[in-house]
């Protein structure tokens, strides 16, 4: 994995291979980082990284300027390599080890961008829970955005919320947002 922009730019970071995920391939994240650098300056970003793994889009997102990014994953080597790397690195991300949909119940915090990742083989479901939870908290702040990777065979295009969709090989963001005239 290799952050693509910012102050680390170029930088390769080996994660554990021991650790359960499947790190977005640089190709897509690039992508995803053209798109979001035409709508938001990354130094005034507040993230949301939920299902972290390796830590992949937190470390782009703060390599960028973010002040501020919290990281959410169930495993707790996942946890302690993000914020191994995050102290190395000097990155303002708090690693946090927490079951995604019970932080989302909880959580009062309030973000601009909420990037979930969950296994490819996710149910759709599962997904609809997430934008659920995240639209039903007020999670998001004014013109924020949530962004959940899934694979081709997922169409969350009838969700609440949905905006747009990107693909990328077999790679699909999914954007939802507010509808600011309601």
């Amino acid at each position: 994995m290799r952050i693509i922009s910012g102050k680390n730019k170029g930088k390769q970071l080996i994660a554990p291979s021991k650790l359960p995920v499947r790190p977005t391939t640089d190709f897509a994240k690039e992508a995803l980082f053209n798109i979001l650098n035409n709508d938001y300056y990354f130094e005034q970003l507040s993230v949301l990284d939920l299902f972290t793994g390796t830590g992949n889009l937190s470390y782009e997102f703060a390599s960028r300027g973010c002040p501020a990014v919290i990281a959410v994953d169930s495993y707790n080597a996942c946890i302690q390599f993000v914020n191994k790397t995050a102290r190395e690195l000097n990155y303002p991300i708090t690693a946090l080890k927490a079951d995604v949909f019970e932080y989302l119940k909880r959580t009062k915090q309030q973000f601009d961008v909420i990037f979930a990742d969950p296994p490819y083989d996710f149910p759709l479901e599962k997904i609809a829970l997430i934008v659920q939870l995240v639209f039903d908290n007020e999670l998001l702040n004014e013109n924020g955005i949530l962004i959940i990777e899934h694979s081709t065979r997922t169409d969350t295009s009838t969700l609440p919320f949905f905006s747009y969709e990107k693909k990328y090989g077999g790679c699909v963001f999914s954007f939802f947002e507010k509808d600011l005239d309601t």
